[in-house]
């Protein structure tokens, strides 16, 4: 199949950033032979970097052989809306600050995948324990 990649990652390679730039751009290289994709959502978190040039970002992507996932189907939908729905029970009980919706829609993607590449594995796997996770290296 491939792996999804979450934003931060992408982030991390376009700003060449000094902490992570490196080790985020070594995993895009080690895992491109599986394919790579982003969600829907990465690709609009995306485009403020790009400041709404979507051809250059479309270059971008190209560049590191990602395109933007076509696979969001019932079983996703179905993820996501459990994942929400969870997430909003535990909020009103005073157990979740956080509204991750972003991250909510990009593990049920993920789930579709091999897995996701993210340097933020704690925000995916409270809500999909079972999804397989890279991290940089």
């Amino acid at each position: 199949m491939s792996w999804l990649v979450d934003t931060c990652i992408l982030l991390d390679i376009l700003d060449a950033d000094s902490t992570f730039g490196a080790a985020s751009a070594r995993t895009i290289d080690r895992l491109s032979p599986d394919g790579l994709e982003i969600s829907p959502v990465t690709s609009v978190e995306l485009a403020p970097a790009f400041y709404g040039d979507f051809r250059r970002q479309e270059d971008f992507l190209r560049g590191l052989g990602i395109m933007v996932s076509s696979s969001w189907d019932i079983a996703a939908r179905r993820a996501a809306e459990a994942a929400w729905a969870a997430h909003i029970d535990a909020k009103r009980k005073g157990l979740a600050a956080k509204k991750p919706i972003a991250d909510v829609l990009i593990g049920a993607l993920a789930l579709r995948h091999d897995g996701l590449v993210t340097r933020n594995p704690a925000d995916f796997r409270r809500h999909y324990p079972s999804l397989r996770i890279v991290e940089p290296d």
